[in-house]
């Protein structure tokens, strides 16, 4: 049995008439029970049917109620996925049970999934049952190894507007019962359609869990041509507000507007939502390990000069290739701990040295794998050797790991002109002194840093350290590391020109 209310007879009553689905019906009679959003449609339907058949005033319910049968089923959502089956007899002619953020733009592939060209409406099917199966495809297409995944949806903007058109049509039926109902209490479609698809894709997947943090993130977009029109009006009556490029605002922005602008209720469309593919990003893999250089003609980069090579490989391509094919990684970013010129051997115990592999594949090998991928770097050229080749984590800070750089006081640094403005300055080494510094922990991944130092100190490069060419570094007292995400200038201390009194 379905959890409701005798105060949610009204609401049932005014969206069964209006075409409603049954799930969106429960999301606005606040229905936060997961289960019975994962019931078929059609019984769901039928039940709501019959509790609106069981009201007093039952007699009125004819003319409420919409026909189950025939070629007026056609309560369908205009952001519905497009599906074919038995028991898609009821999608919300205002929102689907099934919409989350958009999601950004993942440099994978996509493996299009092309619409049925089928009428839901006439042949029947719950959308959400058919749209896992071609989730799943468009995912196993991509041919990732993973346990889990987060699954994101984008569905038409005009969505938002049809919903709103969906709330005001109940709003009015509940202020004169003497109700209240908040659009904040409403279900939200995404929280909806969790709660729905989840079960679904990761059955189609074999068991894989869907969850709400996850390592590899499939997003699914929806299109609907028939009503892409529905929210170009907003442009007309507030342009400032409404531009191509100002999405964003969109949802906040069209509850201001009335009805006379749009039909409330929404018209019911004809046809489903379209998916245009299945987009899947995974959280990049780290690989550390030492390096050794045996060649006095091999840079630790491609050297490129005026777009042109002058060396055919370079420490960073030989160590790169074979651990991208291993992990199917489609790009890398390369750092060590410092660097040495192209005629500069690397002997002893080596280099250390990361990879941040984007978007693999493949995020996980075992000891043996590793040890295998070494010695295949290692067989692929005598110009460099690598030891200790292990996948590792970002580097996360404690309180204690920064409290002694508060102690640190007139600290002197070689610094050497700085490669970014090298090209407008003598190459030179520049002592510079830092004379005191304090440090503030704000999570395992960032600090606030403050320091006071002598005019002229290259702040970014005693940060980060330019390769080796700021000595010492924060890199190196710290023994990880280190970057600056934002630089302020507090105070320029010199006493000139003279103040004047505000």
């Amino acid at each position: 049995m379905l959890p409701l209310k005798e105060k949610d007879k009204p609401i049932v009553q005014k969206l069964l008439s209006a075409g409603c689905c049954a799930r969106c019906i429960l999301r606005f009679c606040c229905i936060r029970v997961q289960a019975t959003y994962r019931r078929p449609q059609q019984d769901t339907l039928e039940e709501l049917q019959t509790f609106i058949h069981s009201a007093e005033n039952s007699q009125s319910h004819d003319a409420a109620a919409p026909e189950t049968s025939g070629e007026n089923n056609q309560s369908h959502d205009a952001a519905a996925p497009e599906t074919s089956g038995e028991n898609n007899k009821s999608h919300d002619a205002a929102a689907a049970a099934a919409v989350t953020e958009a999601p950004q733009e993942p440099p994978s592939k996509r493996a299009k999934l092309e619409p049925s060209g089928t009428n839901a409406a006439s042949e029947g099917g719950d959308g959400n049952a058919a749209a896992a199966p071609r989730i799943a495809a468009g995912v196993k297409a991509e041919k990732y190894e993973f346990d889990s995944l987060v699954l994101s949806v984008s569905l038409p903007a005009q969505l938002c507007v049809r919903e709103h058109s969906c709330w005001l049509h109940v709003k009015k039926e509940v202020r004169e019962k003497g109700l209240v109902l908040d659009k904040d209490d409403i279900i939200p479609l995404k929280e909806a359609f969790k709660w729905i698809m989840q079960g679904l894709v990761s059955k189609e997947l074999g068991g894989a869990v869907v969850v709400t943090k996850s390592a590899l993130e499939v997003g699914v977009e929806f299109t609907h041509k028939e009503t892409d029109a529905d929210c170009h009006f907003l442009a007309t009556v507030c342009p400032d507000c409404f531009k191509p490029a100002k999405n964003k605002q969109f949802e906040s922005m069209v509850l201001v507007f009335p009805c006379r602008h749009f039909p409330c209720p929404p018209t019911q469309p004809s046809s489903c939502c379209s998916p245009q593919g299945v987009q899947c990003l995974h959280l990049s893999v780290f690989v550390a390990g030492r390096y050794n250089k045996f060649c006095r003609s091999l840079p630790q980069t491609p050297w490129l000069i005026d777009g042109e090579r002058r060396m055919e490989s370079s420490v960073e391509e030989l160590i790169a290739a074979p651990v991208l094919s291993t992990f199917r990684a489609e790009g890398f970013n390369f750092s060590s701990s410092g660097r040495e010129d192209v005629d500069v051997r690397t002997l002893g115990n080596g280099r250390p040295f990361a990879m941040e592999l984007l978007n693999p594949h493949r995020s996980r090998l075992s000891r043996m794998e590793m040890k295998q991928l070494q010695q295949t770097i290692n067989k692929s050229s005598d110009k460099i050797r690598v030891r200790d080749l292990q996948i590792v984590t970002r580097r996360p800070i404690q309180r204690e790991d920064i409290s002694f750089i508060g102690d640190i006081k007139e600290l002197t640094l070689d610094q050497k002109t700085p490669l970014r403005v090298l090209h407008r300055r003598a190459l030179a080494v520049r002592q510079r002194v830092v004379h005191s510094m304090n440090v503030h922990f704000l999570d395992p991944h960032h600090f606030h840093l403050r320091l006071k130092t002598q005019a002229g100190t290259y702040i970014k490069e005693f940060v980060h350290g330019d390769f080796g060419r700021t000595k010492p570094n924060l890199c190196e007292l710290l023994r990880t590391d280190a970057d600056i995400l934002e630089l302020d200038v507090e105070s320029v201390d010199v006493d000139w020109p003279p103040a004047i009194p505000e």
